[in-house]
């Protein structure tokens, strides 16, 4: 595969806390693996393009987030894109809307796209601050990132966690993100591939269907030293 196609989706509605740097880490991960790649930016109104090999969805508001689910489930392209494979990154608001149901507004249960075994409800404190977990395989490397959200997310058995929390709160029962096939669902802000480059390197050995090896930057090395020394000592 000589370029992959990654869609950044609805990054007006679901893009906060930074989470539009995903869509810039992946293409400068890709770079350093010598893979170009063609960003297709999808805004609220236009169709999701059904064959790109990445969709990513950032974090956002209730309406936002209500509003953008409410988009996608009517257009359809990336849950089919989903079954067919494709890679789904979303994070946050964008994690939430992907399972079954999550909560609006008024706390009110709003359909997601179905496309993770997962749904979500309130959790009696808000969580916010740093978010550290010992991830599941194919990750060994600790995850770090911080959260900003009054979700409790239940997994059902079609998913497992990305990991399991050792600082901060996560899906509020020990565990932190889901995960089936090629989707990964996170609370993860940071954003979340900046200071986890190992999972963008997963993604884009699963779009390319090449085992990539992983590339270590110092820079990136010392920030998630200095994160993970902060919250966990």
């Amino acid at each position: 595969m000589s370029t992959l196609t990654l869609a950044s989706i609805y990054p007006t509605l679901l893009g906060t806390y930074g989470d539009g740097g995903n869509v810039m880490v992946l293409r400068h991960r890709a770079a350093l693996h010598g893979i170009d790649v063609d960003i297709v930016i999808v805004d609220p109104g236009e169709p999701v393009p059904e064959s790109a090999d990445v969709y990513v969805l950032g974090g956002g508001e209730d309406s936002a987030q209500t509003a953008a689910a409410n988009a996608l489930r009517a257009d359809g392209a990336l849950t089919r894109a989903a079954e067919h494979g494709a890679v789904v990154l979303a994070i946050c608001a964008g994690y939430q809307l992907l399972g079954e149901y999550f909560p609006d507004s008024t706390s009110t249960p709003t359909a997601g796209l179905g496309i993770l075994d997962i749904r979500t409800d309130r959790l009696p404190q808000r969580a916010v601050g740093e978010l550290a977990a010992t991830p599941k395989a194919p990750f060994d490397q600790i995850l770090t990132g911080y959260e900003n959200h009054a979700g409790a997310t239940h997994l059902g058995s079609g998913a497992r966690a990305l990991g399991m929390v050792r600082a901060g709160i996560g899906n509020g029962d020990g565990s932190e993100g889901a995960t089936s096939g090629h989707v990964i669902g996170t609370y993860l802000h940071g954003p979340c591939l900046a200071r986890n480059p190992q999972i963008a390197d997963t993604i884009l050995s699963w779009a390319t269907g090449r085992e990539l090896a992983f590339i270590e930057e110092p820079e990136v090395t010392a920030l998630r030293e200095e994160r993970l020394k902060t919250v966990l000592g």
